[in-house]
């Protein structure tokens, strides 16, 4: 009873939040007043450290190099900036973005409404924002990478359902001024090494043994690390999951892939033991508009056709060994209009297109 009460509580707030830009405007106005923040501020976490051999000589320079005898080397941390609002509530939220993104995704959105960050802090959460290990302020990588700068944005535009390029979705509710796509594009941020969903997850326990319990709230990308960090460490009392890109199954339960225009996903097997452990918290997901139900030539529709329906294996997975799961897909809901990025767009209640 009690974890389906946190779940439904994770519920309630994830959905007022996803059709708060339908508020009228005094509202609005007032929800925009003043905000009073306790306490903030930033540090790293996790990570690990290189250690040279031999001893540093501070006079052993060649061109103004220093030989890497002695010398150390800190990277693939996790970088929070986190802030406590005054009469904060118990658990606080942790924010982990996804795939080209860093903890931009939830601030102020692209053509300048407050953000899930402000959004939240008004409503008494305390707010933990991440770049992940090897993005954005966390990129001090282990690993060697080369950053290309490659013109691929027609291509996300696609991918996260803003539309098929030039066009918009009909009805979808992104900002669709010059100005707002310009500093959409403008958000997105390279990996500096390789995306490592062990690194990143064990950067996400390191945090929540910092901070303690709280409630991890994922997008894209980010989903995965989030399911593993759940298993890996008991403070994250319940995950909320913005389209997530693939998920855990138990050994031996792994659904077939499922295949489409943009290849065969597959989920990812862990030992029954660890599955069990997403099985005692909360867990809810939401999935937007333009996803469609049958298999299409469409590179956004397709790529989250076959992730929604891992989701809905995933989550009947979890139900049927005991947990509290919850697909939630917003359009089902009367919410239209939603992107990959829900928390970018307007929203809006009522008829569908409307």
């Amino acid at each position: 009873m009690k974890k389906r009460k946190g779940v439904k509580e994770i519920v309630f707030i994830i959905s007022i939040l996803l059709i708060f830009s339908a508020c009228n405007q005094k509202q609005e106005k007032e929800m925009n007043g003043l905000l009073i923040i306790k306490e903030q501020g930033s540090f790293a976490v996790g990570g690990t450290v290189i250690q040279n051999e031999g001893k540093y000589n501070g006079n052993n320079f060649d061109n103004f190099k220093p030989y890497p005898e002695g010398q150390t080397y800190h990277g693939d941390h996790t970088y929070v900036f986190y802030q406590i609002p005054d009469k904060a509530k118990q658990l606080p939220l942790v924010f982990l973005h996804g795939a080209g993104q860093s903890s931009k995704t939830w601030e102020t959105t692209p053509d300048g409404r407050e953000g899930f960050q402000n959004i939240f802090l008004r409503r008494g959460f305390c707010t933990y924002l991440i770049d992940q290990p090897r993005r954005g302020k966390a990129g001090r990588s282990t690993v060697a990478s080369t950053i290309e700068p490659i013109a691929d944005e027609q291509m996300w535009y696609e991918i996260f359902r803003i539309g098929i390029w030039p066009d918009y979705h009909e009805g979808v509710q992104f900002p669709k001024d010059k100005q707002s796509l310009e500093n959409f594009f403008r958000q997105m941020t390279p990996n500096t090494g390789a995306f490592d969903n062990e690194v990143i997850s064990n950067s996400m326990s390191a945090l929540f043994d910092k901070i303690g319990s709280g409630i991890l709230v994922t997008h894209s990308q980010g989903g995965l690390p989030g399911w593993i960090a759940g298993i890996k460490n008991q403070n994250i009392k319940a995950i909320a999951a913005y389209e997530p890109g693939t998920y855990p199954f138990p050994k031996g339960e792994v659904p077939k892939p499922i295949s489409g225009c943009t290849g065969a996903l597959s989920g990812v097997e862990v030992p029954m033991e660890d599955f069990m452990k997403l099985t005692q918290i909360p867990i809810v997901m939401y999935f937007g508009d333009y996803i469609p139900d049958e298999i299409t030539n469409e590179l956004g529709a397709e790529n989250w056709r076959t992730r929604l329906a891992l989701g809905r294996l995933f989550v009947e997975a979890v139900n049927r060994h005991g947990g509290d799961a919850t697909l939630v897909e917003l359009p089902k809901i009367g919410v239209y209009g939603n992107t990959h990025f829900p928390m970018s767009v307007y929203n809006h209640i009522g008829r569908e297109g409307s």
